[in-house]
């Protein structure tokens, strides 16, 4: 494996399976569309309201990829966790959901 900058007990990583790894790169692609979009607008000197209008709808697409990605990660990391005694994923689980909630 490369060598990389951070150490290795600092990141983790997770196998996602190709279907997985697929429907999540498809999901952050289509929101970094709209990002750019977004960009043009402005270059373009769009109207505030229609603008504001598509900032709401990358929030909304953010938002559907994290709930995505929490319920994939309960259901496999977290729960695979809690049965090889690792109960510290509930606690990990439990501070990155107050994060999501501010």
């Amino acid at each position: 494996m490369p060598e990389r900058n951070v150490r290795s007990e600092e990141v983790k990583h997770k196998q996602r399976d190709v279907d997985e790894r697929r429907d999540l790169i498809t999901r952050l692609s289509r929101i970094e569309g709209q990002v750019r979009g977004i960009r043009a607008m402005v270059e373009d000197d769009r109207y505030c309201v229609d603008i504001v209008t598509q900032v709401s709808a990358v929030q909304a697409a953010l938002n559907g990829f994290n709930k995505e990605l929490l319920a994939r990660h309960i259901k496999t990391c977290v729960s695979q966790d809690i049965r090889d005694g690792r109960e510290e994923a509930v606690d990990e689980l439990c501070e990155l959901l107050k994060k999501l909630m501010k």
